[in-house]
């Protein structure tokens, strides 16, 4: 058996709201790593909206999600795949439940934001029998094909954090590249079963090609061998002691493996109940003001807009808006 993770984020360039980076694990046979997977698990996944049937989209998030579509899709893919991994043993009511399940860190953290406050109580809004259906069919085509969901974990860098980890190396790029790294390494530690190389895939970052440097800063004590660089693909072997992982950064990873683009759905998700937490919060103190998406110009406008209809308002610019 092998253990394949993909990782990818959500949120690296807007400037209101979290950075969210997510880690999908599967558990799988040896011969299905080079497999596509959406073929394997035809039955329950789909790379497409077109002829769904109650089968749950996995895409890059781009695609599953846009405020004139809605969060629906998106939503349900992430729910019942979430369900799927913990067997449902972890009631999913509110947001405070998701991210108590994926990054449980994350709660203490945003008790100094006003507009999180209602975080543990806030309804997702889904189909509960819905979403039980479909991680059951989940959870069938991955027994049928001797594989399990092993671990689901998010790192969620609130607009605080987010500042001070960037005003500390003035990089935002590095900033995310030491999240991800941070999931490799939990993995790597939390020692999940696996007869090979634990295989991780990572959407490329940037055009970077070459990554042993920035490897070796992150992965402190570990041997370092190239496998591979090439626009396509940058692939490396990392190794401590009898333990073994290689890392792959791929070029459009969340359109070529399927847990690269369950990762970007989730990282997507956690972003937006983020962003829907925030909109309700000031629109609630402002009927007139728009919602945002918090993206760069639109984000700009939200903050001129709350300096004219909420001027006495005490938030903090430090903790709403982001550095570049």
């Amino acid at each position: 058996m092998a253990i394949l993770i993909g990782i990818d984020e959500a949120g690296y360039g807007p400037l209101l709201g979290p950075m969210v980076v997510s880690a999908v694990a599967m558990e799988l046979p040896d011969g299905l790593l080079r497999a596509d997977l959406w073929q394997v698990l035809s039955k329950a996944v789909s790379a497409q909206k077109k002829g769904l049937t109650g089968r749950l989209l996995i895409t890059d998030s781009k695609k599953a999600y846009s405020r004139t579509s809605g969060i629906n899709t998106l939503r349900r893919s992430v729910l019942a795949s979430l369900s799927a991994w913990n067997n449902g043993h972890t009631p999913m009511t509110t947001a405070g439940d998701v991210l108590g399940i994926i990054c449980p860190d994350l709660l203490d953290r945003i008790s100094i934001y006003p507009w999180y406050e209602n975080m543990h109580t806030h309804s997702l809004g889904h189909d509960v029998s819905d979403i039980s259906i479909a991680a059951g069919m989940l959870r069938k085509s991955l027994t049928e094909n001797n594989s399990n969901i092993v671990s689901i974990r998010t790192k969620c860098l609130d607009v605080d954090l987010y500042n001070e980890r960037v005003g500390r190396v003035k990089n935002k790029s590095r900033v995310l590249f030491t999240e991800l790294c941070s999931l490799i390494y939990e993995a790597f530690e939390t020692d999940l079963t696996g007869s090979g190389p634990m295989q991780v895939v990572v959407d490329r970052q940037g055009g970077r090609v070459h990554y042993e440097r920035e490897l070796l800063r992150m992965f402190n004590g570990f041997s370092l061998s190239v496998i591979r660089q090439d626009p396509a693909m940058s692939s490396y072997e990392l190794s401590r002691g009898s333990k073994t992982m290689r890392i792959h950064f791929c070029m459009k990873a969340d359109a070529k493996y399927l847990l690269v683009s369950l990762a970007s759905m989730v990282s997507k998700y956690v972003r937006e109940i983020m962003m829907e937490a925030l909109n309700a919060y000031f629109c609630h103190h402002c009927s007139d003001l728009k919602p945002t998406a918090g993206y760069w110009q639109d984000g700009q406008r939200f903050v001129r807009d709350l300096a004219v209809h909420l001027p006495s308002h005490p938030h903090v610019p430090e903790k709403l808006v982001r550095i570049s």
